[in-house]
């Protein structure tokens, strides 16, 4: 009978387990957490009839593992989707609305271009030059900010496609790895010599959206920890074994395998999948070739909730929420209208916002009291909302080091370094959002490959 560890209890550890655990597999897994609670990030905060995100709010729809995996495990009739409406961004001191037919705020067709007002017309005309440049050679990789401004110049990309792009990586758009996150754009350049170009033919030949719209996002009624918790459960009820408050404080290689040291005792095992954050890995690795993790940096950030009775908040956008230019003097990147966009989020007659604080480079996370950072935020939002008197309550969670920054080249280090180990660790599992991707699905989806590479050996 094959031995498994895995060290880590966050999404992609114990979807793993979820994984290897499939009947007659025959496998005996053990999970390791250090912490006394399973979900790293994930973590929902229920309250007065308010269900609240405290980590991630939500996950891609179309990235279907996850919802395939919710109703393996049973919650495939408690998923939500959420509420369509405008998203906007705030850029030159007011709000203006994403421009449809835009993806990731990058044109897909003309109209939005020609109309949208984040643009300056002399903006407009210099992004036009994308159909008469020719496609960028490239020897490897390139930064998504030389990509897009090389594309479209200086003001497309910062008040239409930086915002909605730099908070999803957390990293400075023009140190992020365009091959480690948008692939996909370069190949469409490539393919038809103007993105816009390929962009456009690309759109005309998918096939027609449904008329009623849907939201592009996916939840579980009682928030995404009921998803955690359950994960937990259908792990134990098949013989996983999860052990809380245990630190892993060595991982030796032997001749068939390994031996796991935590808390004192130590466990041999055929296989280990380690899912933890990349700076971990320096308590148990001492090879050269994985001095990368040493340097390679993370962003840390906090969500600031406030809750607030409906009439205190008067929003009569029918909206999302908004994303914010690095252009403007804010502490805030974004903002979401929760009890606009899940409806199950807010009680009648309450409204719920959601600010995120933290910008690569900037030690607000770091050195502010929860007080100065509610201060901050409320200082940001009356900028740009219409908000009266004092929150019913507020709560600031931090996430340190939370969104490992993929800087150009990533792709090709991490390539190197998985190569490397299959070679010198054979059965040691690295994986997680300091690799490849960073969202819930992705997660679930690397998970999902490295079980099935373990159970087909």
């Amino acid at each position: 009978m094959k031995r498994v560890a895995i060290v880590g209890a966050g999404i992609t550890g114990l979807s793993a387990m979820h994984y290897l655990l499939k009947e007659g597999s025959g496998m005996t897994v053990d999970l390791y957490e250090a912490s006394d609670r399973a979900g790293g990030k994930v973590n929902t905060h229920i309250r007065d009839g308010y269900t609240i995100e405290l980590g991630p709010e939500s996950y891609l729809a179309r990235k279907e593992v996850m919802t395939e995996l919710a109703y393996e495990v049973g919650l495939g009739d408690t998923l939500v989707r959420n509420q369509t409406g405008q998203a906007y961004i705030y850029a030159k001191n007011k709000l203006s609305p994403v421009p449809k037919g835009t993806m990731l705020g990058v044109p897909m067709e003309l109209s939005p271009l020609l109309t949208t007002d984040l643009v300056s017309w002399t903006g407009k005309l210099r992004a036009g030059l994308d159909f008469l440049k020719p496609a960028m050679p490239l020897y490897k990789d390139i930064s998504v900010g030389e990509f897009f401004r090389a594309r479209f110049g200086d003001d497309l990309l910062e008040h239409m496609i930086e915002p909605l792009l730099a908070g999803v990586y957390g990293t400075d758009i023009d140190k992020l790895s365009l091959m480690s996150t948008y692939p996909n754009f370069k190949e469409t350049e490539e393919e038809y010599g103007s993105l816009m170009k390929g962009l456009m033919a690309e759109k005309k030949d998918k096939p027609a959206a449904p008329k009623k719209k849907t939201g592009a996002f996916l939840q579980f009624k009682d928030g995404l920890q009921s998803f955690i918790d359950r994960l937990v459960s259908e792990n134990e009820k098949r013989g996983g074994q999860i052990h809380f408050n245990f630190d892993v404080t060595a991982i030796e290689k032997t001749e068939d395998g390994y031996d796991l040291t935590a808390d004192g005792g130590t466990h041999h095992y055929d296989e280990v999948i380690v899912t933890t954050p990349h700076f971990q890995y320096k308590r148990w690795f001492k090879d050269k070739e994985f001095e990368y993790f040493k340097h390679m940096e993370a962003t840390s950030v906090a969500t600031v909730v406030m809750a607030f009775d409906a009439e205190q908040v008067k929003n009569t956008i029918e909206g999302t929420g908004f994303v914010i230019s690095r252009n403007m003097d804010t502490s805030i990147t974004a903002c979401t209208w929760t009890n606009k966009k899940w409806e199950h989020s807010t009680p009648e007659g309450k409204a719920l916002l959601r600010a995120y604080v933290g910008r690569p480079g900037d030690f607000i996370v770091h050195e502010k009291s929860d007080e100065d950072i509610v201060r901050l935020a409320r200082e940001d939002l009356d900028k740009i909302m219409d908000l009266d008197g004092e929150p019913e309550f507020t709560i600031v969670t931090r996430m340190m080091n939370a969104m490992p920054n993929y800087f150009v080249g990533h792709k090709y280090i991490i390539d190197d370094i998985q190569k490397y180990a299959a070679e010198n660790y054979p059965g040691l599992h690295l994986i997680g959002a300091s690799h490849y991707a960073v969202g819930l699905p992705d997660c679930v989806q690397t998970a999902k490959d490295t079980a099935e590479k373990i159970l087909n050996k």
